[in-house]
């Protein structure tokens, strides 16, 4: 048991498939209730999707485990409904420094410019975000959470899943049109459906010791390359929600790992690191090793991986969660239109596509930071030192340190569903770009863009005047919201006006949006319904857009 958290128990209820006496079908089936397959559910059934999720627990997990929920990854919660909670129970924070023995050799901040709704990261125990997402999750009525449902079996056969689930009332059978694998690293899923993980395990050790303690170090991450109170290794430090810190040691692979979880040798590190006057509390203690590997792919047939399931990082860089979040965002929409008949399964493919490519970025990027936290040879050790030593007072060996590149979004700029640039824009915002965020106004409110998009096609459609657009202009736009994909188009303008009947005029007020954007008058980007941008032109064309559309759904 935690000092700073009781632990909830989520009721066991026999399934419906128990009570009728006979096997029934539905259209999408989740396995594991950690935070991806929560959030995958509570996305699908906010949409109005039956989704059946089930759990071999009762309550959330063990431990703080993850802890970093980045920028990207808080602005998908937001449209969950979960951001505000998270944000609020959390640590909110930008700024990362690096030392080397004794000093600051570098440091960097995740959100530069301002302008933005949410902070490059929130530091929470990843048990809130669970009891957060189950919250929310009971408040949609199109969701059946089943907790002490453990999956034995898995089999496809045709156009359906067949699982067999145990329980405390004994064994049942279900079916399911899809089925989504959210059941972590050591998968049941994989392993029964025979899918191998390729990749690479790293012989080291780490230990992670929260405790709880009273500071007023800033919310800020620090991380040290051979301080004083831990020679030849690293050491991680966070603050979490509840006065409780995360410090995670480097202890070498020859480590014992039952040895170092022990109280009378984590107790020692930690003072030798905060000094004998801090008074402090274990809180939850832990030795880990970790993997960069993946899934050759992520689809099989009917069956989609998600999260640890289908690839795994290391710690360094709070990439586990946030990809495995950004998965269910890419996954959920296209998944919604295949079931609805509105895009063919083809869509799904596209998912793996573009998540392995995400997947694969991720990979690189931890392993490249593993490769310089943990140094394999002494030429390695050697090259490491001179990078930090050289940081101190040089621009160009900052860029060299890596002490974890953290997580941020990935531009699936090679995606089959983007529509290829037709004009010259400067900026970020590209096909494939996930969007960036802007302060906006619209009828006498102030709101942030990307509480306004997302969940469905849209089009954002800049005009000088929103009062001078013409009726047979307006009229097309409302066309576009009553076709069998559709797609709302929104008037961005510099300036608030009575919008025509029927559409909505979001106000760019500070031009934020039309700098983020390149944005100038007959500017339109088409934005899926992840908030990723399918494509844009500089005038609008109803046609071009179309033909995008069905380009992003497959439809072509």
């Amino acid at each position: 048991m935690l000092s700073t958290y009781r632990y909830p128990k989520f009721e066991y209820r026999p399934a419906p498939e128990q009570l009728a006496g006979r096997t029934q079908r539905h259209p999408v089936v989740i396995v594991g209730a950690g935070p991806v397959g929560l959030a995958a559910a509570i996305d699908l059934a906010q949409s109005g999707q039956p989704v059946v999720l089930l759990d071999d627990d009762d309550t959330v997990s063990v431990g703080s485990r993850g802890v970093c929920y980045a920028k990207r990854t808080l602005e998908i919660l937001d449209r969950l409904g979960l951001g505000e909670p998270c944000v609020t129970k959390g640590v909110s924070w930008n700024v990362g420094r690096t030392f080397f023995r004794e000093e600051e050799v570098y440091n960097f901040n995740l959100r530069p410019q301002e302008g933005h709704k949410r902070p490059g990261m929130v530091n929470l125990q990843q048990y809130y975000l669970e009891e957060f997402e189950i919250t929310r999750a009971r408040q949609l009525p199109a969701l059946d959470i089943r907790f002490r449902n453990k999956v034995v079996s898995v089999a496809q056969d045709g156009d359906k899943v067949i699982l067999q689930v145990e329980t405390p009332d004994g064994i049942y059978a279900l079916e399911a049109d899809w089925l989504v694998a959210a059941d972590g690293a050591r998968s049941g899923i994989r392993r029964m459906l025979h899918l191998d993980v390729e990749g690479k395990i790293f012989k080291d050790r780490f230990l992670i010791a929260d405790v709880v303690m009273k500071a007023d170090y800033p919310p800020e991450r620090w991380f040290w390359f051979d301080p004083p109170f831990h020679r030849n290794q690293s050491v991680l430090l966070h603050h979490q929600a509840d006065n409780v810190w995360r410090i995670d040691f480097q202890l070498g692979w020859d480590a014992d790992p039952e040895e170092e979880k022990k109280p009378e040798n984590v107790i020692p590190r930690i003072k030798a690191m905060l000094g004998d006057e801090r008074e402090f509390e274990l809180e939850w203690v832990s030795v880990y090793t970790f993997q960069c590997r993946r899934m050759h792919s992520f689809r099989h047939d009917r069956v989609l991986f998600v999260g640890d399931a289908a690839h795994q990082v290391s710690p360094f860089g709070a990439r586990g969660a946030n990809s495995g979040i950004q998965d269910t965002d890419n996954l959920c929409w296209k998944l919604k239109l295949v079931i609805d008949g509105q895009a063919p399964a083809t869509l799904l493919d596209s998912y793996s596509d573009e998540r392995v490519f995400a997947a694969d970025e991720n990979l690189m990027n931890s392993t490249r930071s593993t490769d310089f936290i943990t140094p394999k040879t002494k030429t390695s050790l050697t090259f490491r030192n001179a990078v930090l030593e050289l940081a101190r007072d040089n621009p160009f060996a900052r860029a060299l340190v890596n002490s974890g590149r953290l997580s941020v979004p990935t531009f699936l700029t090679g995606s089959v569903l983007n529509t290829p640039d037709s004009a010259d824009f400067a900026g970020d915002m590209i096909p494939g770009a996930p969007m960036d965020d802007a302060p906006m106004h619209e009828d006498g409110s102030d709101f942030w863009l990307l509480d306004r998009v997302g969940n469905g096609f849209m089009a954002l459609v800049h005009v000088a005047d929103p009062a001078r657009l013409d009726g047979e202009t307006a009229a097309r736009f409302r066309a576009l919201a009553a076709a069998p994909i559709p797609v709302e188009v929104v008037l961005v303008a510099p300036v608030a006006g009575p919008a025509p009947a029927g559409l909505r005029v979001f106000v760019d007020r500070a031009g934020r949006y039309a700098e983020r954007y390149d944005s100038q008058t007959g500017t339109t980007y088409l934005l899926r319904p992840d908030q990723h941008v399918a494509a844009r032109w500089r005038n609008f064309d109803a046609a071009a857009l179309q033909a995008a559309l069905a380009r992003a759904t497959c439809n072509c």
